[in-house]
């Protein structure tokens, strides 16, 4: 370890270096975290680092926040601040000084707002503010729109400006960093820039859970409908958790019941479409069933683009189109994962102070582009659709026309389009020798499809994520 921390180079002072070390122990944290435990617990830290990089002090709130940190997060931050040093490094947590002296003043939305399991109570003496647990940033505005999510954010803009009447419930899924949170915060924002006074609750549905858990211990059920009962709007986050949990889906199918029939509203998200989901009464499935279902699909290239420059442009930096397309091109599975690739550009422009170019991301995003270059192939998108569809390898290349073989074919051909960065030509030649038209059109046919067609939909997600691994 040399006398000063240097990120990619960089010469800093130690207080800069001690900031830059932990700058980059966030942004690694960013990666490896789902986006709500990231923005929930890690975000809102603050660090202290030795001269000589020996100790690094986390500044946290309060002492649940303290508990929580270090018995969930100590040892990977550990891990990671060690890998950035070369050396080992102590680490420590403290309360923040200035925190305990207003500890009883109003809460901020850290544990008790989003969700923390076992999170406590705020003291009854403390300032009461509006506990709708929104995220003010995640706004309609600061949303994205492309093909992938067209539907879900007309529905989700519809329910916030008229809730209680169509699409309730609205069921949104998809899989994960596509922005289903985002518009359902969106939509709760929405909704209270309309009408202050309105009840509005996001919450993920593991609360929920411990909500019921609670009201079962203590004995508090009807807190437990006051809260729940006589909300306007409920956004409730990945229902799928609610598998195998009596209690709570008999708890929910309540709360269901009667916020419909007060005409409130009901937003719900889920990795899979409600009859997908397992270990779910069929009672509550139809009911998640009976009002508007919509997709959200992983965003297209100039979805993908436009959400980078955009990206880049909050955080102060300008993002060149041509930087933006190689890195939208390279990165196609969800929101999270682009902009963790913004966050990593951003940041190795920082510290080497050279201005972004494909070069820089090319250099920063080496081990992603490793793994995918690694990972995705056409031959291996050949091999795992026909183990899918339970055809022959060969058939992908054959001239058979049959349903059964060229359906699979033109799945495999729009997925090769999707994953891989190979040329229309490229991929026909790939398929049996091809013209580029035929391939254009499997492309074009399977991604309107998917628009429509659940089923396949939901077959496409299980292939993507196989051959993502």
């Amino acid at each position: 370890m040399t006398d000063e921390f240097t990120p990619f180079g960089a010469p800093l002072d130690a207080d800069h270096a001690g900031q830059a070390l932990w700058q980059s122990c966030l942004e690694q944290l960013a990666q490896d975290l789902p986006e709500q435990q990231f923005n929930t617990w890690i975000k809102p830290l603050t660090a202290q680092v030795a001269e000589d990089f020996s100790k690094l002090t986390i500044m946290v709130a309060n002492r649940f926040k303290l508990d929580w940190v270090r018995a969930q997060y100590s040892a990977p931050i550990q891990a990671i601040l060690e890998r950035l040093c070369g050396q080992p490094v102590q680490l420590e947590l403290a309360i923040s000084p200035r925190e305990a002296q207003v500890r009883t003043a109003a809460p901020s939305l850290g544990a008790r707002e989003q969700g923390a399991p076992g999170s406590a109570p705020a003291p009854a003496s403390a300032p009461e503010a509006p506990k709708s647990r929104l995220n003010s940033m995640l706004n309609f505005d600061s949303l994205v729109e492309g093909s992938a999510n067209r539907m879900a954010r007309a529905a989700a803009m519809h329910v916030a400006t008229t809730p209680g009447h169509l699409y309730n419930p609205l069921f949104i899924y998809g899989g994960v960093g596509l922005g289903k949170t985002h518009l359902m915060h969106a939509a709760g924002n929405r909704l209270l820039a309309d009408r202050p006074m309105a009840k509005v609750l996001y919450i993920h549905a593991e609360q929920f859970v411990s909500d019921v858990v609670k009201s079962y211990q203590r004995k508090t059920f009807d807190e437990f409908k006051d809260k729940y009962h006589s909300l306007d709007l409920l956004l409730i986050d990945d229902v799928q958790f609610f598998a195998n949990k009596e209690r709570t889906q008999e708890e929910f199918f309540n709360a269901f019941e009667a916020l419909l029939a007060k005409k409130s509203h009901i937003v719900m998200t889920s990795d899979t479409y409600p009859k997908g989901l397992t270990d779910i009464h069929e009672r509550l499935v139809s009911r998640f069933d009976s009002g508007l279902t919509v997709a959200i699909e992983p965003p297209e290239l100039e979805m993908r683009v436009a959400i980078l420059i955009n990206k880049a442009r909050a955080e102060g930096a300008d993002m060149p189109e041509e930087v933006a397309f190689f890195i939208a091109k390279n990165v196609r599975s969800n929101v999270r994962e682009l902009e963790g690739a913004l966050r990593k550009c951003l940041a190795y422009s920082r510290f080497n102070q050279k201005d972004i170019s494909i070069l820089l991301a090319r250099e920063a995003l080496r081990d992603l582009l490793s793994i995918q270059n690694r990972q995705i192939s056409v031959e291996n998108i050949q091999k795992t659709v026909a183990d899918y569809y339970k055809i022959k390898v060969a058939d992908m290349y054959s001239k058979k026309r049959p349903a059964s073989i060229a359906r699979p074919r033109q799945i495999a051909m729009y997925l090769a389009k999707e994953l891989t960065q190979k040329s229309l030509p490229e991929i026909g030649e790939l398929f049996g020798g091809r013209d580029h038209t035929t391939v254009l059109h499997a492309v074009r046919k399977i991604g309107q499809e998917r628009q429509q067609a659940t089923e396949l939909n939901q077959q496409l997600h299980v292939l993507e994520q196989t051959l993502k691994g």
